[in-house]
């Protein structure tokens, strides 16, 4: 059988398996076991499983010891916590770790929603989070919107409309002709002739509107969708496979002043020099890429005894 791999970064993975989260979800399993399915269920969900980890530990930067690490870890954890919202968490599934880095819950009241759910399963309404120990109506106006229930008892549940604009959302809908069950049976264009009148006539301010429409458009959309897909590999496992002049596709791992990291698959992230970047000029790489990029470079050399892999962007067709 031809058998495809895909490369995965394993950053953090042995503080994850060494730590007491890891215990509990794995406790039967031995650290390297640990470390191999925290990297598995990266490729599955690379939020749900990073949020495990502190970011300090997933390499961040050329310069992070540097630093002042409260400050450092602050601004970390908001990166984090934007991610995390703008993403959304389907509520019937999240950890705890990840729901914790929800808009308006603390590590507390994550752990009441994962014990209610466990105790009365799977949630069906939004409404039902006011029924978690320590939820109260503040902080349900603060997380509701970015938690998603999908085949609950209202299809607006899933999306990221906020249940005080669901009125809204109701109104705006009959006045399509429409129910909140068929935002789902397939695209929809809502064409709003003018959105200040419309905004009045539902009672809503015209950003809020605007919002509700571009979420109902595409209801329950994921951001993610529109970043590059993980590459499946067959050709390259080792350095000693690599040829000078070979094109590959790689991912930027790390990005720094001279230049940027790029895995392409064989334990040995190669150096694509500032240099080789584009063919413009540029004072820093991060005005060429930024990490996560999916980039098609060519081997320029490879350097067995140094572990050093040079590679270029500039001249690929």
């Amino acid at each position: 059988q031809k058998v495809q791999y895909v490369i995965t970064n394993e950053a953090g993975a042995s503080v994850y398996s060494a730590s007491k989260l890891a215990t509990e979800e794995f406790p039967n399993f031995d650290v390297g076991q640990r470390s191999a399915a925290s990297i598995a269920r990266r490729l599955q969900d690379p939020l749900a499983e990073l949020v495990k980890i502190d970011p300090k530990s997933i390499g961040v930067g050329q310069y992070q010891h540097d630093m002042n690490q409260k400050k450092l870890g602050e601004a970390l954890s908001g990166v984090v916590e934007d991610c995390v919202n703008k993403v959304g968490v389907d509520l019937n599934t999240a950890s705890v770790s990840l729901l914790e880095y929800v808009s308006g819950i603390s590590k507390a009241i994550a752990k009441n929603i994962v014990l209610y759910r466990e105790e009365n399963g799977e949630f069906k309404d939004r409404k039902e989070l006011l029924k978690v120990a320590k939820l109260g109506p503040k902080a349900f106006e603060q997380c509701a919107g970015f938690l998603r229930i999908r085949g609950g008892k209202n299809p607006l549940d899933a999306t990221s409309v906020h249940p005080e604009s669901y009125e809204a959302a109701e109104k705006l809908l009959a006045d399509m002709g429409m129910k909140p069950e068929d935002i789902f049976q397939g695209a929809t264009v809502y064409y709003i002739k003018d959105y200040v009148q419309m905004a009045k006539k539902l009672g809503v301010g015209e950003m809020t509107l605007r919002d509700i429409v571009k979420e109902l458009t595409k209801p329950g959309r994921d951001p993610r969708e529109e970043m590059p897909k993980p590459i499946l590999r067959t050709d390259v496992l080792d350095m000693k496979d690599l040829k000078e002049g070979m094109i590959l596709k790689g991912t930027v791992r790390n990005v720094i002043d001279f230049g940027a990291f790029v895995d392409i698959g064989v334990h040995q992230d190669g150096l694509v020099h500032i240099s080789e970047m584009t063919e413009r000029f540029i004072k820093h790489p991060l005005e060429a890429v930024s990490v996560g990029d999916v980039v098609d470079v060519k081997v320029l050399g490879v350097d067995m005894k140094k572990k050093r892999i040079s590679l270029t962007m500039k001249g690929i067709q």
